[in-house]
């Protein structure tokens, strides 16, 4: 958990990280797909079983699909999420950036009354989420998941105090119909 909440004065900031072997494995099957065909077009003309002016275009076409490929492998790679929390301006930012491009969602702090810990009801593989909550109507926003209940405390119990939010468990709890 350490590292996943900053409280910067009236800021709050909850990064939601990505297993680095998922971005590890993003990039390594995108450039994998890019090298190979382009390595088999290359091999054969430079072997002796073709020209290249025969198969420039095939391997020009194969570079372009590996690079329709790669590209969204450098997105996973570069993909990052984040909530910001600004007390002062009474306003909660979701943030998810793709290198270069951010795409940000703006909501009213004002909407959320309290910070909820359920679990998802699954007896082998539980996953302890911390989410924002509000009255009906107004969608939860999921902060954090984690593997250890003490951990999702925590962090719920940090951030109640930071935002003078409750925060309530409802581990173990049948979820409602809404």
């Amino acid at each position: 958990m350490a590292g996943a909440m900053t409280v910067d004065g009236s800021i709050v900031r909850i990064d939601r990280p990505m297993p680095w072997f998922g971005r590890l494995l993003s990039l390594l099957a995108a450039s994998a797909y890019l090298l190979w065909n382009v390595g088999l077009g290359l091999r054969q003309d430079f072997s002796g079983f073709g020209r290249l002016a025969d198969d420039l275009v095939p391997v020009l076409v194969f570079t372009g699909l590996g690079l329709l490929v790669g590209i969204p492998g450098l997105i996973l790679l570069t993909f990052r999420s984040f909530v910001v929390l600004n007390e002062a301006l009474r306003q909660i930012v979701i943030t998810r950036q793709f290198g270069p491009l951010n795409i940000r969602n703006q909501r009213d702090l004002a909407d959320y009354h309290f910070i909820s810990i359920t679990d998802d009801c699954d007896p082998e593989l539980t996953a302890y989420d911390v989410n924002l909550c509000g009255n009906k109507g107004i969608e939860a926003i999921s902060l954090m998941s984690f593997t250890k209940r003490d951990d999702a405390n925590q962090l719920a119990q940090e951030l109640g105090r930071a935002l003078k939010l409750p925060a309530r468990d409802y581990v173990g709890t049948e979820p409602d119909a809404d």
